[in-house]
């Protein structure tokens, strides 16, 4: 969906004494601190400095902001906005943690590169995409009643250079955003134009190789952008070859229409990867496997990606249509052989599936106040599920069927925000939405067939006080909601044991508050602090990975988190962001604890970044650090995994019509864990009932990629 609070575009237009125009990139690479009692959220910068010149003469200077926060526009101290030149400027290992421009948002993996990423924020190990929205083109990546898990949300069909910004928001305080946001949402709108042809040839370590093509044709007021991604790895595994084949295309068609313009989108992703799972601590402690290898070596997946949109927008109209085909096949082994101690644990989890859906909404004025104005809406969204199914494998083949489910969910919703002017200095926003979800299940087992609906109404309200130019206060609360997988809604045999098992609810509520402030002279800093308080009506949940209903209990979650953003001169700038979270289940269960499994306290990035000349030519220097603290990982949080503390570096020489570009991630080659998990698996010759032990994925070691780009 299109936001209705963040735009695309911010042009801060000043004028100053220097000569020439000139684009300003807030890039700025973060360096990691230990003190944890803070975390960042995502107001961030949106000012950048000018050069000195000896003519001096006065002119307009465009800025491009990192996490900029823009008067007007926002009505939480939890929304931001990042440009895409911005993000292609930061050392990544993967397609996916471009979100953590988020402040408080980090990325893992705990699998093969093909499949989508952990995101941890607000203290939510959000398993792949549940209760963190994300849209690429006002179309939605998160997959309802997924093969995988519920909210599925994988990024590697996205071209980081094709991509025109970021906005990203947290919490439940807008009225145009539904499932999935109880955390909060990043929208990603793509290049409708480019500067440039550019090509890039990538190569590193470990069988690293990447190609990227941007290209554009004008046709009169019309023009067609495209990018084309192809990548190879094999990854650092001592046992398995990864070999992942990514292949990615765009092509965005614009033109005008009426009194606005039309973009229609083609996108088409490909992938295949083989996998190293998580794996048992006492597998690398007893000399079985090392600390790269596998017990399962023969577990990977393929996936695929296809749509097709269309987008108008105009001064008063906004409307978007599309089209979605996507697949995956994933094979994984997770407990060894604990429940098949002859052929295995493996299984496969497979989804098949088409969406269609849109949005329309307008703006309009309110004669309340001046400057008061309204926005009205509407979604839609049908999923036309083919295929998701759980499958028994030993050698990725199917010998087993734990269940094979066939879904329609259609959903529709309606939301109204209102921004109330009430004095030059304080502004009033109110909102609300209805939504509702019908689900249809057609399983194998049909006693798990069936038909649920479920609707609710949810309120927001918030209140932004300008106490000056530079300090803007916030205060918002909010009702927002996830929705639950189908199967688990219609469920009433449990698949795996054939017991008799309760349904969860379609639709779970939550309830959020947030106070805020932000401090900019936007032009050497940018301060932000928030406190905020997230209640969950219940943390239930369809486990894909077992094909059955687990009913969780409800919680609550509350943090701080700050960010600073420092232009220290027109060469040299820095910033920190960190975030602090407790979370606890609400009530108390006789023989389990209160703590929430997979939850990460405390997040800490910052960064530094100099440049060798204030236009950015030549060369530049980037460290940024990243740390998480250990993770819980069972409810009385007795276990407790090591921290995790990465280094990435990059040196970059640009000229005006190439570049090169030499990133070392993993910098100081820690061999600390990418995430970890608690639980019993069972290696061969182990008791029948196997070993509770901490399962973890390590992070990749050090890892030296080098990219040249030429521009034309």
């Amino acid at each position: 969906m299109i936001s209705t609070f963040l735009h695309p575009l911010t042009i801060i237009n000043r004028y100053w004494y220097y000569k020439r125009i000139m684009d300003v990139n807030t890039v700025t690479a973060k360096i990691l601190v230990t003190t944890l009692i803070a975390s960042s959220f995502s107001l961030g910068m949106g000012a950048a400095m000018a050069l000195d010149d000896p003519e001096g003469d006065i002119e307009h200077i465009r800025v491009r902001g990192d996490s900029s926060v823009k008067d007007g526009e926002f009505i939480s101290a939890s929304q931001g906005w990042v440009s895409g030149d911005t993000l292609i400027e930061r050392p990544m290992l993967r397609a996916g943690e471009i979100l953590e421009f988020i402040p408080g948002m980090m990325v893992t993996q705990h699998s093969g590169s093909g499949k989508a990423n952990q995101y941890f924020l607000r203290g939510f190990n959000l398993d792949h995409g549940t209760d963190f929205t994300v849209s690429v083109d006002g179309m939605p990546v998160n997959m309802r009643s997924h093969g995988h898990g519920q909210g599925y949300s994988d990024l590697n069909f996205i071209i980081p250079e094709f991509i025109d910004n970021l906005s990203y928001f947290k919490g439940t305080y807008y009225a145009n955003i539904g499932d999935f946001s109880s955390a909060g949402g990043a929208f990603f709108n793509l290049r409708d134009s480019l500067e440039q042809k550019q090509l890039f040839l990538g190569l590193g370590e470990y069988g690293f190789k990447r190609a990227v093509a941007l290209n554009h044709f004008e046709a009169g007021e019309s023009r067609v952008v495209t990018a084309l991604e192809y990548q190879t790895y094999d990854g650092p595994w001592t046992d398995v070859d990864e070999d992942v084949k990514k292949k990615n295309a765009h092509i965005r068609y614009i033109t005008p229409l009426l009194d606005g313009q039309l973009a229609i989108t083609g996108m088409a992703y490909d992938n295949s990867w083989n996998g190293a799972d998580q794996v048992p601590e006492r597998a690398i402690e007893s000399g079985l496997i090392d600390r790269l290898g596998s017990i399962d070596t023969q577990v990977g997946g393929d996936s695929s990606r296809y749509s097709l949109s269309a987008n108008y927008t105009s001064d008063t109209w906004n409307a978007s249509l599309y089209a979605i085909d996507t697949t995956l096949s994933l094979f994984s082994n997770f407990t060894y052989f604990l429940d098949s101690p002859t052929t295995g644990d493996q299984f496969e989890q497979a989804d098949d599936r088409k969406i269609y859906g849109g949005e329309i909404f307008t703006t309009l004025p309110m004669a309340l106040t001046d400057g008061s104005s309204i926005t009205l809406g509407g979604q839609w969204r049908f999923d036309d599920i083919e295929n998701v199914g759980l499958y028994r494998t030993q050698n990725l083949t199917r010998f087993g069927t734990i269940r094979e489910d066939e879904i329609d969910s259609n959903s529709y919703a309606l939301f109204a925000q209102s921004n109330i002017v009430l004095s030059d200095a304080l502004s009033l926003s109110l909102g609300g939405r209805y939504d509702y979800l019908d689900v249809d299940v057609t399983s194998s087992l049909g006693a798990n067939s069936g038909s649920e609906s479920d609707g609710l109404f949810t309120l927001k309200a918030g209140l932004k006080y300008s106490v000056s130019d530079q300090l803007t206060a916030f205060a918002n609360i909010g009702q927002g909601f996830h929705s639950n997988d189908a199967r688990g809604a219609t469920i009433s045999i449990d698949p795996v044991s054939g017991d008799a098992t309760e349904a969860a609810p379609l639709l779970v509520k939550s309830l959020g508050y947030e106070a805020g402030v932000n401090y900019t002279d936007n032009k050497t800093y940018n301060l932000s602090a928030a406190l905020w308080r997230l209640e969950l009506d219940s943390e239930l949940v369809y486990v894909g990975d077992a094909g059955f209903t687990e009913a969780s209990r409800p919680s609550e979650r509350h943090g701080i988190e700050v960010s600073a953003y420092y232009w220290i001169s027109h060469h040299l700038t820095t910033d920190i962001e960190a975030a602090w979270t407790k979370a606890r289940f609400s009530d108390s269960v006789e023989g389990e604890g209160r703590h929430i499994d997979g939850t990460v306290p405390g997040v800490v990035s910052v960064g530094l970044t100099y440049y060798q000349r204030s236009n950015q030519l030549g060369f530049s220097y980037t460290l940024r650090g990243r740390y998480l603290s250990s993770r819980t990982v069972e409810s009385f949080d007795e276990i407790s995994p090591p921290s995790t503390f990465l280094i990435n570096a990059q040196v970059a020489y640009r000229q005006p019509t190439w570049d090169v570009t030499l990133e070392v991630l993993n910098a100081l080659d820690s061999d600390d864990h990418d995430i970890d998990y608690f639980y019993a698996s069972r290696l061969p010759g182990e008791p029948e009932e196997g070993i509770e032990d901490l399962h973890y994925h390590p992070v990749e070691p050090r890892n030296v990629r080098l990219t040249f780009s030429i521009k034309y």
